[in-house]
Order: structure tokens, then C-alpha cells, then sequence
């Protein structure tokens, strides 16, 4: 299970995956050239999701179409330190998707 954790701190914001940083994968959607970002809804926020999205479901299509919506539900609400697990984003993105699906029908 892999551990993702922000922290702001003197120097700036820092965000890990078990212990490193997370790149930022604007080869796969670059939202902002700013950094990323959390507390808000907006492009660094969404930045982040993605981020994030991507380094757990390996799949930059996926990673994209849930951007927002981890964005809004998830990155926007957390704390200026904050944990998510790979249970998580692996929860949000199959109750995310289920719900699409519904719609769909």
C-alpha cells in the first residue's frame, strides 16, 4: 500500500509518496506551472490530484477524467498536513466511476 502525504513547512509545500517526492506528471496534463497545491478548488489543487490519480491507477486516462472530481471531493477538503492512503484513491476512484456509469444508464 503506498502512503501519500503533504505537509506545508518553512520552505514550502512539500508532497511524498512512501518517503519521495511525487513528480508532478505534466507529461500526462499540465494544469499549472505553479506546483501543486491543497485547501482549494483550482488549477495547482487539480495539479495535485492528478498527480496523485496517475502514480496509483497507472492508467493517464483515468488519472485525467478524475482529476476534477478528486480535486473538488477530495484535495480541496484536506488539511494543510494531511494522509491518504492507495485504499483511498482506489475507493474514491471506484465509487467515482460506478456513479458515472449509473448516470450513463
Amino acid at each position: 500500500m503506498k502512503l501519500y502525504e503533504g505537509r506545508r513547512t518553512i520552505d514550502g509545500l512539500v508532497v511524498t509518496v512512501d518517503g519521495a517526492p511525487l513528480p508532478a506528471h505534466c507529461e500526462v496534463k499540465q494544469f499549472t506551472t505553479y506546483g501543486f497545491e491543497w485547501t482549494y478548488e483550482g488549477d495547482s489543487p487539480r495539479q495535485l490530484a492528478l498527480a496523485i490519480l496517475f502514480d496509483q491507477l497507472g492508467d493517464a486516462g483515468r488519472a485525467v477524467a478524475l482529476s476534477e472530481p478528486f480535486m473538488k471531493s477530495v484535495i480541496a477538503n484536506l488539511d494543510n498536513d494531511w494522509r491518504l492512503s492507495s485504499d483511498d484513491i482506489a475507493g474514491f476512484a471506484s465509487r467515482h466511476e460506478g456513479r458515472a456509469l449509473q448516470d450513463a444508464h
